[in-house]
């Protein structure tokens, strides 16, 4: 245990020596302001929950982004991709162009908490009535970014270079038939004008300790790609199956033949791969054995190498089990985002950062996650770093806490704190980096 202390003391001695000394009495004034915002962000966040929107329909939460940021005083730019919100806070001295990104859009989930300020909003998801809840934390988000541009803006005098407040729409995946996401964010020239030189963003979990930030180097959240499987029998009655070639059958088999890719075909002691079968879709009548079956899922992957190895040994699996019972499967793969890279050097250098925000027991270093955030295709084209901040309320066993995406979701407000914290720490330390 002594060991690894030293050792960790001494990665973050080093990772200390890349930043030059923010002058004291700036960073305890950041600190001090941080807390006496407290209270405000709490707010923001509060009126955020209660009036959540979809992806690319962010409209009156784009305003709301707007208005604030307008009052600051800032270069605030609209409509990017849909409804994103981007501001700029020039200092008007030589440095580092810094992007900042949150993201602001809401899942279509029927909220299940007796908060106070819960959501009632309904909209229309897929041709269906549903409520909408921010059921992923990027209320907090947004309230978090809003007060680091608040903060940042009081201490203009005392930064250098560019920073760009980035509000970005859809990250939990545009509506069918539409584009939106960080990846229409880059394409609408986000990163350009002026040209980014680093990328920053953060994400709450309430299914971690609260005040803890994890982060990992490298691939830290998985590539996700969706998948598609036609398979193609001959329809006959059910109490003659001979007569007939039984896709449900066939489809059962692919199911099983592909798990072995995952259990015998990857070196899984490089990095992890899940691929998951999320809907099996087959028949209208329970003795007909239909023609067709049709099944979805979702492949997950943290190296390109391996990304492209698992597609194609994925469509060889299918297609050849099917063939073996003289049906025929169709296979669709769609790239949907990429991995979440964090770069090695720049994540090496804020690690110091996190621990000032947080203290170094509060910080810690994780395995790879398998899920997915569309931050990656910031990442593609600049340097870029993500973390968690815990908000798990500390009477709840981060085990049992209600996971994202659910009716039940919770976090606790204080977690907003350490994630400002940290967000101020690695956006003035990165200007001043040697």
């Amino acid at each position: 245990m002594m060991k690894i202390r030293l050792c960790s003391l001494l990665l973050l001695t080093l990772t200390a020596g890349a930043i030059a000394q923010v002058n004291p009495k700036l960073q305890a004034r950041l600190e001090q302001q941080a807390r006496q915002l407290e209270p405000t962000v709490i707010t923001w966040r509060r009126h955020l929950h209660q009036y959540p929107e979809l992806s690319n329909r962010e409209v009156k939460t784009a305003a709301y982004v707007a208005e604030h940021l307008r009052k600051l005083g800032l270069d605030v730019q609209t409509g990017i991709a849909h409804t994103g919100v981007v501001a700029l806070l020039r200092t008007g001295k030589p440095g580092p162009v810094i992007a900042l990104r949150a993201d602001m859009d809401a899942l279509p989930v029927t909220e299940r908490n007796n908060l106070p300020f819960a959501s009632k909003e309904k909209a229309i998801f897929n041709d269906q009535e549903t409520g909408v809840m921010h059921a992923c934390g990027h209320d907090s988000h947004v309230a978090i970014l809003m007060a680091v541009a608040e903060i940042l803006s009081k201490n203009k005098s005392d930064l250098k270079g560019t920073i760009k407040f980035v509000f970005q729409p859809a990250e939990e995946g545009p509506p069918a038939g539409e584009e939106g996401g960080a990846d229409l964010m880059v394409r609408e020239g986000v990163l350009d004008n002026p040209k980014v030189d680093v990328i920053f963003g953060l994400h709450i979990q309430g299914i971690r300790k609260l005040g803890q930030i994890a982060y990992k180097p490298a691939g830290m959240m998985a590539a996700s790609d969706w998948f598609t499987i036609k398979v193609k029998g001959k329809q006959s009655h059910g109490a003659a199956p001979w007569l007939g070639i039984d896709p449900i059958v066939v489809s059962a088999q692919i199911i099983s033949g592909i798990q072995t890719i995952v259990s015998r075909q990857t070196q899984l002691t490089k990095e992890a791969v899940v691929i998951s079968v999320g809907m099996i879709h087959a028949g209208v009548r329970q003795n007909i054995i239909p023609e067709t079956a049709e099944m979805s899922g979702t492949i997950r992957t943290f190296d390109p190498a391996m990304q492209q190895e698992i597609h194609e040994k994925l469509k060889r699996t299918a297609t050849l089990i099917a063939e073996s019972a003289g049906a025929t499967a169709e296979i669709t793969i769609d790239r949907k985002t990429p991995v979440t890279f964090n770069d090695p050097v720049l994540t090496e250098k804020v690690v110091a950062s996190l621990v000032k925000a947080a203290g170094e027991e509060n910080v810690a270093r994780i395995p790879a996650d398998t899920g997915a955030e569309d931050f990656a295709y910031y990442q593609q084209k600049v340097p870029g770093f993500f973390f968690f901040v815990g908000a798990c309320p500390p009477d709840t066993d981060p085990a049992k806490a209600p996971s994202h995406h659910t009716p039940d979701f919770m976090m606790d407000e204080r977690g907003m704190l350490t994630g400002l914290k940290a967000m101020l720490n690695v956006t003035v330390d990165y200007m001043y980096m040697k």
